[in-house]
């Protein structure tokens, strides 16, 4: 059989799937390539959305000679010899750049005056958000697009598709587990259905699952399953009902959920649910992101299990949460004060609390604000009197 992934790839704007919001008739990206005003792009998303796809196709629209390259092998030398070539041309090259949160400092210094002059047009791809490894000048010369996994109605539509075309036999549990399985992946998808048809027809889950045994997807097996079961799990923690947290954790690991999501939700409810009453919550569920990185499935069962009942098991404070969010509202709804005068820098009338043993009376802000409430919950009941304690001793 031919490779299906490249037999299928789309060649034109309209027929990528999944990714409505950029492409769209009210597509910003889409606008920006039909009107030829595309400028400097960074595509980011998981595997198999369709970054490389899109870059491509982008350059067919405009008519750009397109140079494929990859930021893990990529020599300056390349780059410019590449641009030499179109220096006195009327046409000017698209260059794309794999794996662009790879790109060193100094190979993005050498990409600038390419970037300012016009030389061509630089699109990049990333599976991580390349805002944190794009240097500020990049970004400030460029788009940051972000794609999604495609979902699972447009999947089993291409899917259909596909199989209507190659005149394939499948039944409707494999079908499920094609798209299912795939996670939002057409490559991983199309991949597994190549393999499979290569050994069998009718195919079959058996055979699907031989191949592959574990779901590769960011999500259970329905997008509200999945993030039903998430919040699930949340709130039972929330609610320290260890069983029913245990209980989720174990429906979001059989439905393929990935470890890395997973230790991300719990980091966000350790400082969100838990806070300063547990400080130690925090800790552990960084370790615990941290571990799971590197080990993956079967094995991070155990660290996330046990992360779960720590955190269902500790006391519970949202104020910290609470906190930021009644600072932001009020800076929102325009609650911008003047820094005291005694706060800024090379100031000579701010009083340094340590030469007054720790404490010392001083305004901190132009107007009194009240933000912060403790529940004198857990260790939080000691740092309030620890607060207490220090203020009061100097008053």
């Amino acid at each position: 059989m031919v490779n299906l992934t490249l037999k299928y790839r789309p060649k034109h704007l309209k027929e990528i799937i999944g990714q409505e919001h950029l492409l769209g008739t009210e597509g910003i990206l889409q606008k920006l390539v039909t009107s030829h005003a595309l400028p400097h792009t960074f595509l980011w998303g998981p595997p198999g959305c369709g970054k490389t796809t899109l870059a491509r196709v982008i350059a067919s629209t405009l008519k750009y000679p397109f140079y494929e390259l990859n930021a893990t092998t990529l020599k300056i030398e390349d780059l410019r010899h590449i641009f030499k070539q179109y220096t006195h041309a009327l046409e000017k090259p698209l260059i794309f750049i794999d794996e662009v949160h790879r790109l060193s400092k100094n190979q993005q210094e050498v990409l600038l005056p390419f970037m300012e002059n016009g030389a061509g047009i630089i699109i990049g791809a990333s599976t991580q958000n390349p805002y944190y490894s794009l240097t500020s000048a990049i970004r400030s010369r460029s788009h940051l697009f972000e794609l999604k996994a495609i979902q699972t109605d447009p999947m089993l539509s291409y899917l259909e598709t596909i199989l209507d075309k190659e005149q394939l036999n499948i039944s409707l549990e494999a079908k499920a587990y094609l798209v299912f399985s795939s996670g939002g992946d057409i490559r991983a998808m199309l991949n597994l259905l190549e393999s499979a048809a290569a050994v069998e027809s009718p195919i079959t889950l058996k055979t699907l699952k031989t191949i592959r045994p574990h779901s590769m997807q960011a999500g259970s097996a329905e997008s509200d399953t999945h993030y039903a079961l998430t919040s699930a799990m949340i709130k039972s923690i929330r609610g320290s009902d260890i069983d029913a947290s245990i209980y989720y954790l174990a429906r979001l690991i059989e439905g393929g959920e990935p470890a890395e999501f997973i230790a991300r939700r719990l980091a966000i409810l350790a400082s969100e649910d838990i806070g300063n009453a547990n400080p130690p919550a925090l800790n552990l569920a960084s370790s615990t992101l941290n571990i799971v990185k590197h080990i993956g499935y079967p094995e991070a069962r155990i660290s996330l299990s046990q992360l779960v009942i720590y955190l269902a098991s500790s006391p519970k404070s949202n104020s910290a949460y609470m906190a930021i969010n009644s600072a932001l509202k009020s800076i929102q709804e325009g609650g911008i004060y003047p820094i005291p005068s005694h706060l800024k820098t090379h100031t000579k009338t701010y009083q340094y609390p340590h030469d007054f043993g720790g404490w010392v009376a001083q305004s901190y802000l132009h107007t009194p604000l009240s933000f912060y409430h403790s529940k004198h919950i857990g260790f939080e009941k000691t740092l309030w009197q620890w607060h207490e304690k220090i203020i009061s001793s100097k008053i």
